[in-house]
């Protein structure tokens, strides 16, 4: 079980790579990543019998991190017209 959320791991830092010029992909990749630490999380947690109180402020900081990253996306899409990176000029 631990290999498994370690490869999902390293499947979403490919997949984040690899996406780099696609906001919205690199923000479902960014997602992927946190579930996988969330899913590694619980299982050291379960593991040693310890409490699962850190795993809602975890739940609660990934929840923010994505309404934020949503913002982000919704203002490009709005002041750009899409949300390819190679597309337009971040230094105006």
């Amino acid at each position: 079980m631990y290999s498994f959320s370690i490869y999902m791991y390293m499947i979403g830092l490919v997949t984040f790579c690899m996406k780099r010029k696609h906001f919205l992909l690199m923000l479902l990749s960014l997602e992927f990543i946190v579930l996988s630490l969330y899913f590694n999380l619980m299982i050291y947690l379960s593991m040693y019998f310890y409490d699962f109180f850190f795993s809602m402020i975890f739940l609660t900081f990934s929840v923010c991190e994505g309404a934020l990253g949503l913002a982000i996306l919704i203002s490009m899409v709005r002041s750009y017209g899409n949300d390819y990176f190679n597309l337009m000029n971040l230094l105006w």
